[in-house]
Order: structure tokens, then sequence, then C-alpha cells
């Protein structure tokens, strides 16, 4: 936990584990490639900026295409992709957004073959909340790989 929690220690307590709910639903809609419920956990004006492309993806429609090319891609090739979210740091901000800091992990698994990691990176996060629910407004990757 973050050691923001203060005398506050049992809210925050159950705010992280909702933001690790958050998440392990989050990366299990992404690696089903369950491309619109994915790009519904972001706001309407979401972007995700990975160290891949030189704009963000913006917005819940270019954001769905963007897993649905993905993930035919893995199935063409015939590998599976898995997202481990972990090492959360999650601070609340006074505007009520949530900045969260974490390591991500991708492994591949060719279809008969043996996982291996794919990726290490880091993922950082601006959560905040739209009718009760979580979601992402904005997301930065970088990769352990790339300058």
């Amino acid at each position: 936990m973050n050691a923001q929690a203060g005398a506050d220690a049992p809210a925050f307590a159950s705010l992280y584990a909702e933001v690790q709910q958050f998440y392990a639903s989050h990366m299990q809609r992404l690696d089903s490639g369950a491309a619109d419920e994915w790009a519904d956990d972001f706001t309407q004006d979401g972007s995700f900026h990975p160290p891949t492309l030189p704009q963000p993806v913006r917005g819940r429609a270019a954001l769905a295409a963007a897993v649905r090319d993905a993930h035919a891609g893995l199935r063409a090739a015939g590998e599976q992709h898995r997202h481990w979210h972990g090492m959360l740091s999650v601070t609340p901000q006074d505007d009520g957004s949530l900045h969260v800091r974490c390591y991500a992990l991708v492994f591949a698994t060719p279809k008969g073959g043996e996982p291996r990691p794919h990726r290490s990176c880091v993922c950082e996060d601006v959560l905040v909340r739209e009718d009760g629910e979580l979601r992402i407004n904005r997301r930065t990757v970088t990769r352990d790989d790339m300058p």
C-alpha cells in the first residue's frame, strides 16, 4: 500500500483492493480479445500512449480497433499473450483522480510451445471515477528495452 494512507488506512486499503480488481478484469479482457469491453474501461476521450507509436491512441473506438487488430495478429501467429500488472503504487490526487504506477509484464505462449517473457514495462495511469466506476483517462507505457 501507499504511505499516503495515513490515518485513513482502512479506506485506502479498500481503494487499493478496488484498483487491483480493476486491473485484473481489465487485463483479462485484453488477453481474451474483448476489445469493446476493454476500451470501455477508458473514459470516452481516454488515451493510451505505448512506446511503439508516435502519438497516443485516443477515444474508445480507436482503442477497441487497436486491440482487435493486435488480437487478430496474435491469433494468426498462433500466440497467446497474458498481461500481468503488479507492484501497484496508488496515489490519490487532490482532484479525486488516482495516479497508478505499476510494473507490467507480458508473457507470450506459442500454440504448443513454452511460455516466455515477452516484455517488461512500466505502466502509468490516471484513473478517474465515472458513474461510480473507475476508468482510465490516460495511460503511458514505457518499455525497459527501449530508450
